[in-house]
């Protein structure tokens, strides 16, 4: 049995999509244009000689070495995001998918066309310019000969944090698909892995693309056994808490009902731990900045720490105190699903930033075991039939 399959990691960030295929993968490039991530997957895959560290941009078809089974893009979700500028992929950031898809066109021209390709982003794609960005994405696909199929994941189904992600996965038309992978039905149907969202973004879709379209198949995951409290490091001396003028700081931006939270936790005796995040919100036509307080055994989703007000709060109440901190980086990184073994950079805000910009690992072993190696198997077998004809 094959267990080696060479593949591309671009938009790599600390390597988490990496740690997700596991071993039965091997990385022959990567690339990331941050230096301060770069520095940390070079210690966590060190040497680490297939990372190239520069502009997506300057990653030629020279760059790539062997015939790779999979491509993985996370390609920056700024400009999808619901919490960005909303400007889809024309922008700048969330654009950058542009130059990876010329990359893997190039391959394609010199007999080198990658035959699974995975695209990670956030939900906003679905409905970035009404829609036309997802329809863009897999209209360029499906011309170059994938057929598609979409898949949202939240991670929180695996790890406890609300991360709710996108992942289109299409494979070249000359590979067969295993059975049982695949969903046969032509009309949309609601789903684990198929929430509305998508279900309603497929029904705008051309007749081209829904023709070519499939319904991945996953198994019901097992119910998730963990909890916010299972991850938070509980020892008080290791962290730096919030003052007490500082956390009431923080209660008096709640709105009546968060605060109401507060209250009630105080009042039930037994110790809760939940998280907060900071939001502008509008209220009566003014920009407010709001403290949103949840203590449902799951954190918030990660964000990338810019300004400060993106960075998780830790909030926990025991016989009626309330203390108050930020998210250590070790937390974030298993709330991420990161093993204990990964080094974190020393800096908070840049391990900070590689969690909050970074894909879930459960999520990526799940897709691994259950649709990506299957694939890749029947890829093996494949191929050297098609190069012999």
């Amino acid at each position: 049995m094959v267990t080696d399959f060479p593949f591309l990691e671009f938009f790599a960030g600390g390597g988490l999509a990496r740690i997700g295929l596991g071993d039965a993968w091997t990385c022959v490039f990567a690339n990331d244009i941050s230096a301060k991530k770069a520095a940390t997957y070079r210690t966590n895959f060190a040497p680490a000689h297939e990372l190239f560290v520069g502009d997506i941009h300057a990653v030629s078809q020279e760059h790539i070495p062997e015939e790779p089974v999979l491509a993985w893009a996370s390609f920056p979700c700024q400009d999808l995001s619901l919490a960005g500028n909303g400007r889809g992929l024309s922008a700048a950031r969330s654009g950058t998918f542009w130059p990876f898809w010329s990359l893997m066109l190039l391959l394609d021209h010199q007999g080198r066309g990658i035959p699974i390709i995975v695209l990670e982003n956030v939900p906003g794609l679905l409905v970035a310019n009404n829609g036309k960005d997802f329809e863009e994405l897999l209209t360029v696909l499906t011309t170059a000969g994938y057929r598609c199929g979409t898949l949202v994941i939240d991670a929180a189904t695996f790890v406890p944090q609300s991360r709710s992600r996108v992942f289109i996965v299409a494979i070249k038309r000359s590979v067969d698909i295993p059975d049982g992978l695949v969903l046969h039905h032509h009309t949309p149907r609601i789903s684990e892995w198929q929430p509305a969202t998508l279900t309603n973004a497929y029904v705008r879709l051309p007749r081209f693309i829904q023709d070519s379209w499939l319904w991945w198949r996953l198994p019901v995951p097992p119910v998730r056994q963990t909890q916010l409290a299972d991850l938070i490091e509980h020892d008080v001396s290791l962290h730096r808490w919030n003052s007490a003028a500082e956390t009431q700081r923080i209660l008096r931006m709640m709105s009546s009902a968060h605060r109401q939270r507060v209250i009630d936790a105080q009042r039930d005796g037994r110790q809760q731990i939940g998280t907060i995040y900071k939001r502008i919100r509008i209220e009566d036509g003014e920009r407010l900045q709001r403290a949103e307080v949840r203590f449902d055994g799951i954190s918030g989703c990660l964000r990338t720490p810019t300004g400060g007000s993106s960075r998780q709060t830790i909030i926990v109440v025991a016989d009626g105190d309330v203390q108050t901190r930020l998210l250590s980086v070790r937390e974030a990184a298993r709330l991420m699903g990161v093993p204990e073994t990964y080094t974190l950079p020393e800096n908070y805000n840049d391990g900070y930033h590689i969690m909050g910009d970074a894909v879930a690992v459960p999520v990526v072993s799940w897709l691994e075991q259950h649709l990506l190696r299957r694939l890749a198997h029947n890829v093996t077998r494949t191929v050297p039939l098609l190069r012999a004809a």
